[in-house]
């Protein structure tokens, strides 16, 4: 694999975010929601901290990650230039790789942007940079698995509505599979498969500022599942 030709198409699609009203949107909603509950735990709750911040993060994830994605696979279906990109010298995996790259980038960027919130609670209070430091790596890996989640789901359909809600539905599903509601409830039996397949029990643990490798490579390691997935689809397009 070629990481020249990943760097091209990655190049290519971040300049396609900019390129359209679908980046601003994203990054307006996002720092919108942001300053919202930051100033609303600060102000009315009297809580000088990101935890609130961080704690409530993947929900708007949930949808605003699969609007990222929908289009990427499935706008190059629709528009018949999926088969020209298969034909070409650059591999699928280098495709994928680079799609992948593109969106994540766009989403370390959209989360820098949220970086007046920590500098505020340093000039004004003793903010915890454990919780701080450990909630945004938290909040780009879980958004980096949530990317390579709704990538794969856009490479299976030309629709990408279709694309848009199968990756809420995919996401979803193995976010709240960890969550302490499911946790609760479910049969002890059941207990260590859940909070470890779950995604929400790796990120809470994250996000108290204790960063373990197991945590870390579990969501690397469904990272790089879900792009062999995707990979895989691209392949099996090619000899249909």
């Amino acid at each position: 694999m070629k990481l020249k030709n990943a760097n091209v198409i990655m190049g290519k699609e971040l300049r396609g975010y900019f390129n359209s009203p679908l980046a601003y949107i994203f990054i307006t909603v996002f720092l919108t929601f942001c300053a919202w509950l930051f100033f609303k735990s600060f102000f009315l709750d009297n809580v000088a901290s990101l935890r609130p911040f961080f704690s409530f993060l993947p929900w708007p994830f949930l949808v605003l990650i699969p609007a990222l994605t929908m289009r990427l696979w499935a706008e190059e279906q629709k528009m018949g230039t999926l088969e020209v990109l298969l034909a070409s010298p650059i591999t699928e995996a280098e495709a994928v790789l680079g799609k992948f790259l593109a969106s994540f980038s766009f989403l370390v960027i959209t989360l820098l942007l949220s970086g007046i919130l920590p500098l505020i609670l340093f000039f004004v209070g003793n903010p915890d940079w454990g919780t701080i430091v450990g909630g945004y790596l938290g909040a780009i890996l879980l958004g980096g698995t949530f990317l390579a989640i709704g990538l794969w789901i856009s490479s299976l359909t030309s629709n990408q509505i279709i694309a848009f809600i199968f990756s809420i539905l995919a996401v979803f599903t193995l976010f709240i599979v960890g969550h302490p509601l499911v946790l609760q409830t479910a049969p002890m039996s059941l207990l260590p498969v859940l909070k470890y397949v779950g995604m929400s029990s790796h990120y809470n643990s994250i996000l108290r500022g204790v960063i373990d490798s197991r945590d870390i490579l579990y969501y690397l390691t469904v990272i790089c599942l879900f792009l062999y997935f995707n990979v895989t689809s691209l392949k099996s397009r090619k000899w249909h």
